[in-house]
């Protein structure tokens, strides 16, 4: 019954994947002018390809935290929030506001996926 745990797990999965591409996004710029390790272009490439990483464990994440428990508001919110973060990721390097959109859907990422936990809490003690 793996599906079950990832069941279970998915939004802590998800927190997990979102508070990390915070943190990935936030170094970037200073890894990318303080270090020569970021000067290989190889090293450098897989890097920031690491945003298909987070996107693709993001989408796992809510595929599975929406599956069974959610209620259709959260189901929504993590479903729009998703769309939004994996369009901002995409189209990063067009515009910089994607990338503060990238950053708000993120947040609205963990934010919702910690009211699904409530609300399974909730829902599972009466």
């Amino acid at each position: 019954m793996k599906t079950g745990i990832l069941s279970r797990k998915a939004d802590y999965i998800g927190i997990t994947g979102s508070v990390l591409c915070i943190i990935h996004c936030l170094i970037t710029p200073v890894l990318l002018l303080t270090t020569s390790l970021m000067q290989d272009t190889r090293l450098r490439m897989g890097y920031l390809s690491l945003d298909y990483v987070f996107i693709g464990v993001n989408i796992i994440a809510v595929y599975f935290a929406t599956r069974h428990y959610a209620p259709p508001i959260i189901k929504r919110s993590l479903w729009g929030f998703l769309g939004l973060f994996t369009i901002a990721l995409l189209l990063e390097d067009t515009d910089p506001a994607f990338e503060y959109l990238a950053y708000a859907a993120s947040a609205g990422l963990v934010i919702t996926h910690l009211f699904n936990i409530r609300q399974h809490r909730v829902s599972h003690t009466h």
